[in-house]
């Protein structure tokens, strides 16, 4: 028996700094665009699409902001699997997605809506919500769930 295995060890890590009673707290897609538009690098919103997840708690507080992608002037690639591993490294019971469009314009294409029901579908079965999916520019936002897409 060949016991000479090399096997990586992986871990971990998630430490929120910020006091409970100081967490930004979502009560709706006006907040989500102010924290995702506010976190978001200033120099890139016009320039290059970014695709990030707000991880919630219970109460709706946000326990973090991660950037999944950065892509193009008209896309960015998004992996499910990425985005949920946040959720469960967070111990996030909702998320929302966000994703601003370089070009001003912030109607959903139809990838934006397939990938989001993809997340929705997915997020269902470890029982953790998609609140809302916020596409964003400089000055204005569209909400999957204000248009009753989610």
């Amino acid at each position: 028996m060949n016991t000479d295995f090399k096997v990586a060890e992986i871990a971990l890590s998630y430490k929120n700094n910020i006091p409970y009673n100081e967490r930004a707290k979502v009560s709706g897609s006006m907040d989500a665009f102010n924290i995702l538009h506010d976190t978001h690098d200033d120099g890139t919103i016009d320039y290059t699409e970014t695709f990030r997840v707000l991880y919630l708690n219970q109460s709706n507080q946000v326990l973090g902001c991660n950037t999944i992608s950065k892509g193009g002037l008209t896309n960015t690639s998004v992996d499910v699997r990425t985005i949920l591993q946040g959720a469960l490294l967070t111990n996030a019971v909702a998320i929302i997605l966000g994703h601003n469009h370089p070009s001003g314009n912030t109607r959903p294409s139809r990838d934006d809506e397939m990938v989001t029901q993809q997340i929705v579908k997915a997020a269902q079965m470890l029982d953790i919500r998609v609140l809302d999916h916020i596409i964003y520019t400089r000055e204005n936002y569209y909400s999957f769930t204000d248009e009753g897409k989610i």
